[in-house]
């Protein structure tokens, strides 16, 4: 009885009308609109006066994401013609390296990406090959963070780093004894992240040098990292 009465309602109300000229009326459907489909719609299709051009999704409207992803890292050393050398990229480790001492820079609130910070990246990626080393020596990120506190003093509070802090003087060169010592190589591999340590290792004026020395980090472990570099193959 009641589907029978269900039923009946909704005839009532999709079922259309007509006045005593014989003209249909159109009647509001509470159960919603009327379909575009519907025989009884062409003849008031105009009046609604729809421009469908103009109909969008209703969803968030949100600015375009634009990413943009490197493959390198910055070297003051132009790149040399494809045709005649070829040049050599860097490990994605040794990249994300690069990334998080940059992050760890702007946390200790300094105002340049220095040797210390690129050691701390290379620590907080923790799956390089160097980081082990690091790690088997009794050289951890906590130390090391420690260590840079001794040398520059607690940062100050109100202090803000720039979003890309740029690079040291040590820095820079560093990266780019990392180029070279791979150039030298011959070898068709890419540059890793032990290469950035050894680079690093190089200057000896910056607090990545001073820091290593403080913990332990000499001149036989840094022999010892520049024979696995020079094997043939060695990788990340």
């Amino acid at each position: 009885m009641a589907a029978q009465s269900l039923s009946t309602a909704s005839t009532r109300i999709t079922r259309p009308e007509y006045n005593h000229t014989n003209k249909y009326v159109p009647t509001r459907n509470a159960l919603g609109p009327p379909s575009l489909q519907n025989s009884w719609f062409g003849s008031i299709a105009i009046k609604l006066s729809i421009n469908f051009s103009n109909v969008r999704p209703f969803l968030p409207k949100y600015p375009p994401i634009k990413a943009a992803v490197s493959f390198s890292l910055p070297t003051a050393k132009p790149e040399p013609d494809a045709s005649t050398e070829k040049f050599p990229k860097w490990s994605s480790k040794a990249i994300k390296s690069f990334a998080m001492g940059e992050l760890e820079a702007r946390k200790i609130k300094s105002p340049t990406t220095g040797t210390e910070a690129l050691l701390m990246g290379i620590l907080i990626e923790g799956t390089n090959f160097a980081s082990k080393f690091l790690r088997a020596n009794g050289i951890t990120l906590l130390k090391v963070r420690d260590e840079i506190f001794k040398l520059n003093g607690k940062p100050d509070l109100y202090f803000f780093s720039p979003e890309h802090p740029p690079l040291t003087e040590a820095a820079q060169r560093a990266l780019d004894w990392a180029i070279d010592e791979k150039l030298k190589s011959g070898d068709n591999g890419e540059i890793t992240t032990t290469h950035l340590l050894l680079g690093i290792w190089t200057q000896e004026e910056s607090p990545g040098y001073k820091v290593l020395t403080a913990l332990g980090f000499n001149n036989e472990k840094a022999k010892e990292l520049h024979s696995l570099i020079s094997e043939p193959g060695f990788v990340d």
